[in-house]
């Protein structure tokens, strides 16, 4: 896919990916529009811009950000926006790289993504089955979750899945990632289970439309936007009703955070993180590495909670 000409087009398109898959709140949206609205402006008077800087430039970028004063705070917002910004690029197709992935942070601790227990994610699956205003919906949205779960997709990927993809009630499925490069993901016997019968509504469905002399549509989850599919932004409203119906707290609940629970609690099983990072579509294995940190904190937290000794340490301090 071709990169956007303008600047200002590659800070939209990624702000609005960032609202559709991580929920991102207005106030952080407003400071990473700024923060790359800044960088840009840097690159311009310098006769760069976001495809033709590289690290040095970035790094050169900090520095004049740490002579301007700004605080430790304040220039790993910057550098989390500008690497996030090259992350969305390069799995767009836009760049072949990251040119910032690798630069240190000016003493910020990495934030390590927001994750869900598996009784959580229980909680959500069975909750989808229940949340709907009618037998169809619920069927959808059974399918949407369990799909969701068991694969790993990102929310666009999910959404834009065409109903081809599941036709013959395949063990894997072709899924069409950004920068249009093809993985493919095995389903759960569950997910099998609830797109089979999604399918058959969504047959019924069709017939009905074509006896109404309507096309049948062509993706698994049909929607009146531009595309003819489920848009993120609706997805991500739907989940977070899905959670509330499931008793889980719907601020710790987004697309990308069911994503997450996939890597994560296949690594706690003992997956293979090359098999992780291939199932999830990742470029860079340093980008699947995340998840060891994540599963480091949640045994580091079970031994401090849990262990004898450490009770005692901390009685004794």
């Amino acid at each position: 896919m071709a990169a956007p000409a303008h600047q200002d087009s590659w800070i939209s398109s990624f702000l609005a990916a960032q609202a559709a898959d991580l929920g991102a709140a207005r106030n952080t949206q407003l400071a990473y529009g700024r923060d790359l609205q800044d960088f840009s402006e840097w690159l311009s008077k310098r006769g760069s811009s976001f495809m033709l800087a590289g690290r040095d430039q970035v790094e050169s970028y900090l520095v004049f950000c740490d002579a301007q004063g700004l605080s430790k705070a304040t220039r790993a917002r910057r550098l989390s926006a500008i690497r996030q910004l090259y992350r969305f690029a390069h799995e767009e197709g836009w760049r072949d790289d990251n040119p910032a992935v690798r630069i240190k942070g000016p003493g910020a601790s990495q934030r390590l993504p927001g994750t869900l227990s598996l009784p959580e994610v229980e909680r959500l699956l069975e909750a989808a089955r229940i949340t709907g205003r009618s037998p169809s919906e619920r069927l959808r949205n059974c399918a949407l979750v369990e799909l969701l779960y068991a694969t790993g997709m990102r929310v666009s990927e999910l959404v834009g899945l065409p109903i081809a993809a599941v036709r013959g009630d395949p063990k894997m499925i072709l899924v069409k990632g950004k920068g249009d490069k093809e993985r493919m993901v095995p389903l759960s016997t569950p997910a099998r289970a609830a797109v089979r019968a999604w399918l058959t509504e969504r047959d019924a469905q069709d017939e009905a439309a074509r006896k109404l002399g309507k096309p049948a549509s062509k993706q698994l989850f049909p929607g009146p936007g531009v595309d003819g599919h489920l848009t993120r932004q609706h997805f991500y409203l739907l989940i977070k009703d899905i959670a509330a119906q499931g008793g889980v707290d719907p601020s710790t609940v987004t697309p990308h955070t069911l994503r997450h629970a996939f890597a994560t609690h296949l690594l706690a099983g003992g997956a293979d993180l090359r098999v992780i990072q291939t199932l999830l579509g990742h470029a860079d294995v340093a980008t699947t590495e995340i998840y060891t940190h994540v599963l480091d904190e949640d045994l580091r937290r079970l031994v401090l909670t849990h262990h004898p000794l450490a009770t005692l340490g901390k009685s004794e301090a």
